[in-house]
C-alpha cells in the first residue's frame, strides 16, 4: 500500500468542521480512536475499564486497563491511561504497557460560530517491556460539531516516536455518529497513520462503534472493523469498555 499524503486529508477534516453550524456537544473518544474537542465537565470524572486489540497472523495483540479523565477547570481535561499489554497465540505474554498522560485544552469554543477546537498533547512513558526505553509524544488537534442527532468529529497530529528502529509519523481520523434513541448511538470511523518503524507501512482502519447508556452513570461501549496494513497483512481490531461518568 502506498503511503498517502496526510496534509490534504487534514485540510478536508478542518473544512468539514468549519462548515457545520450547530453547537450541540458530541460524545467522542471511546469507543473510537478519533477524539473530539469537548473536555470532561468541570469537577466530573469519566472512567473507562477497557479491553481491545488487533487480530492477525493467527495471534491477538491486545491491551486492557483504565482510561481516567477529569475536568479540573472549564475547557481543560486531565487524562491518564494505565494499560496491561497481552498476546494470545504464538509467543503469548502479559506485561505492563506504556502509561500515557495528557491534557486536553479547548482554545476555540464559539456557540455563535458553531465551532470548537482543542489541543490534546500526550506523553507516553516507556514502561512496556521490549520498548524503546524513551518517552514519546502525541501532538494532535481535534474539532467537533453536531447537527440534531448527528455528530461529526475528527482531526489529527504528529507523533514523536523515539527509538533506534522507530520513526515519527502523522496520523488523522474522522467519525460520524447518530443518536438513534436516548440510550443508543451508532457511528462510523476511519483512521490513518504513517509507518511508525523503519521499513514499516502505513495503516488505515475502518470501524463501526456503538454506545449504550445503562441506568445511572454507566455505559457500554464497543467498536470493531478491519485494518489495512499493506505488506504487513490485513487485520481486524475490536474494543469493548464499561464507562462510568460522575
Amino acid at each position: 500500500m502506498a503511503q498517502v499524503s496526510l496534509a490534504p486529508m487534514l485540510r478536508r477534516l478542518a473544512l468539514a468542521a468549519l462548515l457545520l453550524s450547530s453547537a450541540t456537544p458530541a460524545w467522542a473518544g471511546p469507543p473510537y480512536d478519533t477524539d473530539d474537542s469537548d473536555p470532561t465537565d468541570v469537577r466530573h470524572w469519566e472512567i473507562y475499564t477497557f479491553v481491545g486489540g488487533v487480530r492477525g497472523g493467527g495471534a491477538f495483540e491486545g491491551t486492557a486497563g483504565f482510561d481516567l479523565n477529569y475536568g479540573p477547570l472549564p475547557g481543560v481535561q486531565l487524562t491518564a491511561t494505565l494499560p496491561l499489554d497481552f498476546t494470545r497465540g504464538p509467543g503469548a505474554r502479559t506485561a505492563p504497557g506504556d502509561v500515557e498522560f495528557g491534557v486536553k485544552y479547548r482554545f476555540v469554543h464559539s456557540e455563535r460560530a458553531g465551532l470548537s477546537i482543542a489541543a490534546f498533547p500526550r506523553v507516553i512513558l516507556p514502561t512496556a517491556r521490549g520498548g524503546s526505553g524513551k518517552a514519546g509524544l502525541l501532538l494532535p488537534l481535534w474539532a467537533s460539531k453536531a447537527i440534531g442527532h448527528w455528530s461529526l468529529f475528527g482531526g489529527g497530529g504528529y507523533a514523536i516516536n523515539p527509538g533506534s528502529d522507530n520513526r515519527n509519523y502523522w496520523q488523522c481520523g474522522a467519525a460520524l455518529t447518530r443518536d438513534l434513541t436516548e440510550r443508543l448511538s451508532l457511528g462510523l470511523e476511519a483512521t490513518h497513520h504513517g509507518p511508525d518503524a523503519i521499513g514499516g507501512h502505513p495503516t488505515t482502519t475502518l470501524g463501526v462503534g456503538a454506545i449504550y447508556h445503562l441506568k445511572g452513570p454507566f455505559s457500554l461501549l464497543a467498536s470493531a472493523g478491519p485494518s489495512f496494513a499493506g505488506h504487513d497483512g490485513d487485520k481486524y481490531h475490536a474494543y469493548l469498555a464499561l464507562g462510568l461518568n460522575f
